[in-house]
């Protein structure tokens, strides 16, 4: 029987399923995540080195990942399949959020001429779950696309999540976040940050100004479901050119609540 290494004995002891905790499935599933747009594929070394497992585990759970068909071998290189994508569809299908939004988006994109997307909280980043553009052409820096993750402390999308959070969540989030200064208008401080949560919590909406991506804006909502619970948040995203800040809120954000106000009775 093969010996748990320290780190893994560490997070069994530490998670609150104890024994029953599968370290074979979190590192598979760690190995599945450790693909992105700078390394799409990568060899066994590059993979053990960027999860920082064993060659001899990683080996072991790429020829299980290969054998179910997640994962294609090209020589010494692995590649993510399209059959991973059923991990996300099974998501998408089954969730009656995005199945509501999703129409709610693209009306919004072309009313508006703007991007629209609805995100949910994982951890400390907003993640798409639906999402919609006006444009063809993405004018923007940042890859905008269903799966997209973005920081929740410096986003629209995240901080009316974060602002919805109940004070123990909220503080047990901010402490697991580190505060990186994506561009010269993201805010760091935590004490400027929670004053500001205090507010979307207030106003029930954030504006957000190049804290993500410079020459970007966005304005956010939190969706709620008809018995008060929030789920998500339903946001747009400009170019400056397109419209001032005031604008936004006078312009965009109505659109925004009407919208979120009609979906909060067929949110169960």
């Amino acid at each position: 029987m093969s010996r748990i290494i320290p780190r893994d004995a560490e997070a069994r002891k530490n998670n609150p399923v104890g024994r029953d905790f599968s370290e074979a499935l979190a590192r598979g599933l760690l190995i599945l995540s450790a693909f992105d747009a700078d390394h799409p594929a990568m060899t066994l070394s590059d993979l053990a080195r960027k999860v920082d497992l064993p060659r001899a585990t990683v080996r072991r759970a790429l020829l299980t990942l290969l054998h179910l068909g997640y994962i294609a071998d090209e020589g010494r290189l692995f590649r993510l399949q399209p059959r991973v994508l059923q991990l996300a569809a099974t998501y998408l299908q089954s969730n009656l959020i995005s199945t509501l939004i999703q129409p709610v988006c693209e009306r919004l994109a072309r009313t508006l001429n703007t991007t629209c997307s609805m995100a949910v909280l994982d951890r400390t980043e907003a993640v798409m779950i639906t999402y919609a553009s006006a444009r063809r052409t993405q004018p923007f820096g940042i890859t905008e696309h269903i799966g997209l993750r973005l920081p929740a402390y410096c986003s629209a999308v995240g901080r009316v999540l974060l602002a919805n959070l109940d004070s123990e969540q909220l503080d047990a989030t901010l402490s697991a976040i580190d505060m990186e200064k994506i561009t010269e208008h993201t805010i760091t401080d935590r004490k400027k940050l929670e004053k500001i949560l205090l507010s979307t919590r207030e106003k029930q909406y954030t504006l957000v100004d190049q804290e993500v991506e410079i020459g970007f804006r966005s304005i956010a909502v939190p969706l709620f479901r008809r018995d008060g619970t929030p789920v998500a948040a339903l946001n747009i995203g400009i170019r400056l050119e397109q419209a001032s800040k005031e604008q936004m809120e006078s312009d965009y954000l109505p659109h925004l609540q009407k919208e979120a106000d009609t979906l909060r009775m067929q949110l169960l």
